[in-house]
Order: structure tokens, then sequence, then C-alpha cells
């Protein structure tokens, strides 16, 4: 048995896939949590849009967890479903649903069953991908910057909870940077009728100006953890300011 278990949702591409690459723990076993399966990782199929699929995420807590004797457990929160962006009220009702329940719902549920699940004995930490929309109002993306918002102050009341109840399992929500993903590529070529920022981000990835690779941000993030000073919010710098 592993003495490290990592969950990472979303580690098929993007910051998970470089967060599943850079984990630093050696002989660490890594589990993917996402729709697709992984050709490299162990993989436990879920769907964010899809409440009726993360039963198999808590099975697998569950299991893995039994009678855990290793040093530590740890899951991230990373993945999100991109929907289609648009300004409330214009976008397909049913489509916007689906970004409610992946995006608003599913971290603090899929949250919930770990913090149900881990024990005393061994290290236990919950990451919660967050963003700079936590704090900017990006027009054509509300669903998006409300998730965000929520998961911030979620972290802050959990952390508290917990420390209330004397367990010491850790939790922080994490702002990565820009990062080049297959998300902010998708991002960059959005009509800016719908989403304002798309010209900024494209102009950024162009530029270059403060873009990590997912490995970088990776390496990064797994360098700050267990965060320390007992930090909510660990942050890894934002867009660059539009100096037009």
């Amino acid at each position: 048995m592993s003495d490290t278990i990592v969950w990472i949702s979303g580690a098929t591409e993007g910051v998970g896939l470089g967060l599943a690459r850079t984990v630093p723990y050696s002989g660490a076993r890594v589990i993917n949590l996402s729709r697709r399966q992984h050709p490299d990782f162990e993989t436990i199929r879920f769907d964010l849009t899809r409440p009726d699929t993360y039963q198999a995420v808590r099975e697998s807590f569950e299991k893995e967890l039994a009678g855990f004797k290793g040093k530590r457990a740890i899951f991230f929160h990373n993945a999100f479903y991109p929907g289609r962006i648009g300004f409330v009220s214009e976008v397909d009702a049913a489509e916007y649903a689906k970004c409610i329940q992946a995006n608003v719902v599913a971290p603090l549920i899929l949250g919930d069953m770990f913090l149900r699940t881990v024990k005393a004995g061994y290290e236990s930490g919950l990451i919660l991908m967050s963003s700079a929309a936590a704090r900017h109002p990006f027009l054509g993306n509300a669903n998006y910057c409300a998730a965000k918002a929520g998961v911030e102050m979620w972290v802050r009341v959990v952390k508290r909870e917990l420390k209330s109840r004397g367990r010491n399992t850790w939790v922080v929500a994490v702002r990565p940077g820009f990062v080049d993903t297959p998300n902010t590529r998708f991002a960059a070529v959005q009509d800016p009728v719908d989403y304002p920022v798309s010209t900024q981000i494209k102009l950024q990835l162009e530029s270059r100006e403060g873009v990590m690779t997912p490995e970088e941000a990776g390496r990064g993030i797994w360098a700050s953890l267990p965060p320390k000073n007992d930090e909510s919010l660990l942050l890894f710098g934002e867009m660059v300011p539009d100096k037009s």
C-alpha cells in the first residue's frame, strides 16, 4: 500500500494533469476523477453535471480510506464544467443549469464527502480550485464567478469549523494564476460581445507575460502545501491588468 493517496478531479488535462504529473510524494497513488479514462492514472468515472454519478467518488473515498495506514490522503478538486459562456438569461437555460450544478454545487458536495471519510492518524488535506473570477466580475461568466467566490467562503468557514472540533484536516482554496490550458484557449476565442475579457486573455496568451504551463502551476501549488500560517487561500498571480 502506498503511503500517499491523492485524488485529483479533472486530471485528464490542464492544471489537473499538471498536478497529477508533479505530485511530490514518492510512490504516491494518484486517482483521476473524471468523465474520461486517463491513460496513465487510475480513473473513477463521474460527471460533474450529473449528481447521480457522485456516488462513485464517495465509494472510492470510503473504499481506499477504510483502514488506511498510510501517511497522507489528499483530495484536490480541480475539475469544472466550461459550459456555454454568455450573459445570464441569454444562454440556453438547460446548459446554464448544468453549469450551476457542476461549478457551484458539486465542489461543496464532493468536499463534504471527503471530509466525512477521512479519519485521524494520518495527514489529510482538501484543496478546492478557485480563480481570479472570485473577485473579478467577468461579464459573460457570472455562474463561474459566483462558484469561485462561493468556494473561497466555504473554505474559510469549514477551516474554522474543523478547528473548533479539534480536527487536523487542512483545507485551502487555490487561485493558480494564468495557466495555458485548453479551457484558457477556449475562453480566448469566445465572442467579445458575450465574453468581453476574451480579448485580454488572447493577448496574454500571445505575449506569454505571466503565463505558466500546467506543470509549472502544479509544481508551484504542491510546493505550497500543506498551507502555512493557517491560510485559507493561496495566490499564484492573476491575469495581467488590461493596459489598453
